[in-house]
């Protein structure tokens, strides 16, 4: 029980710093006068708790600089540290999860895989109403705050990794590019991923062309707390819906399903479709993370998980600009979700020819 729980309180490390600033952003805005506008190698050659470790320490101290920045230069140079930190700690944690659970990957992955969402809610969701008035409502001190519990965290996994038998080191660390599982991996995630925060980004100024303000809430809701139930189902049925090509294929189907249908529908469908995909996002990344450790060996699980990432934030990130790009334009709304709706079909090739048999002890 001890690895998994320190497995989930990782992964909220992975999240509660970053999701703690958009609620005192005015306040940021107010006190620095900021304007609107203004990892795999290490895990081969230190290994994977170690990489982790020392991640987890940088988010840790460069939230806490946040905190301690005089002016909007040396705020925006310690959120980078903290996000390189992040950065190093989330291509660690599939090789982490090898490690300690060797026969439980799936289990384990949905493990940190909840606590990661769960950190997304509980800070964004508990910094205005509990954590800025226990600290005299200043903004500084509430993102020290946050940093207090990742350190925590650091600690109680370098305690119980104390006893361990120390990782061996390799020396094989870039991805091969040229691995059909490598891209086959990444645009699975970066497809879910580019759904998702499309969905985020587009929803405001679709539900104002359609004329229904008011559903914007309910919508974003959706989309985002949709995750914690997928989250959870994962959990119940880790041997039975991970590591296999129909919940992934079925994914692939429900995403371009609620794609076209958040872009036709000109009412309450669009809160029902944002959920679909908030839901299908949550599954489909939880389920690529356990991936890499089922699928290749050991040794090369840092540089896959890696690559992986890689193409996936790549995607994510081009994905948007595209969409917002061609909706410029044309002028057209739907045109802004056509490049991330080309994912879901995708999706659903790409996982239709993953090879999951050569591993299948470790699925549970």
């Amino acid at each position: 029980m001890k690895p998994f729980v320190l497995l989930w309180l990782f992964g909220l490390c992975l999240r509660t710093t970053v999701l703690a600033v958009p609620p005192v952003i005015p306040m940021i805005h107010d006190s620095l006068a900021l304007s609107q506008a203004q990892g795999s190698i290490l895990i081969s050659r230190l290994g994977a708790f170690r990489v982790l470790l020392a991640g987890t320490v940088l988010t840790a101290l460069g939230s806490a600089l946040r905190g301690a920045a005089p002016d909007a230069v040396l705020l925006f140079a310690a959120t980078f540290a903290m996000g390189v930190g992040i950065a190093i700690m989330q291509p660690s944690l599939p090789s982490v999860v090898h490690e300690w659970v060797p026969h439980r990957i799936a289990l384990g992955t949905a493990v940190y895989s909840n606590g990661l969402l769960m950190g997304e809610a509980i800070a964004a969701s508990l910094t205005i109403p509990f954590v800025l008035p226990a600290v005299g409502n200043d903004w500084r001190l509430a993102l020290v705050a946050w940093s207090v519990p990742v350190l925590a965290i650091a600690v109680a996994g370098a305690w119980y990794q104390r006893d361990r038998r120390r990782e061996p080191m390799h020396e094989v660390w870039w991805p091969d590019w040229r691995s059909p599982v490598t891209w086959r991996l990444g645009i699975i995630s970066g497809g879910c991923s580019s759904i998702y925060f499309t969905t985020n980004a587009f929803l405001p100024d679709l539900l104002r062309g359609m004329g229904r303000p008011e559903l914007l809430n309910a919508a974003l809701s959706a989309a985002n707390w949709l995750q914690i139930p997928a989250s959870l189902v994962l959990l119940s049925f880790p041997g039975t819906l991970m590591a296999r090509r129909w919940p992934l294929v079925a994914m692939g189907i429900a995403f371009t399903l609620a794609t076209i249908g958040l872009t036709t529908s000109s009412g309450a469908g669009v809160v029902t479709y944002a959920g679909v995909i908030g839901f299908c996002s949550a599954f489909v990344l939880t389920s690529t993370l356990a991936l890499p450790p089922i699928l290749v060996d050991p040794h090369d699980v840092p540089r896959v998980a890696a690559a992986m990432f890689a193409i996936g934030y790549l995607c994510a990130i081009a994905t948007p600009v595209l969409g917002g790009f061609l909706w410029d334009v044309t002028g057209v709304a739907w045109t802004a979700f056509l490049p991330a709706g080309v994912f879901g079909p995708l999706m659903v090739l790409m996982a239709s020819g993953l090879d999951l048999s050569p591993h299948e002890p470790t699925r549970g």
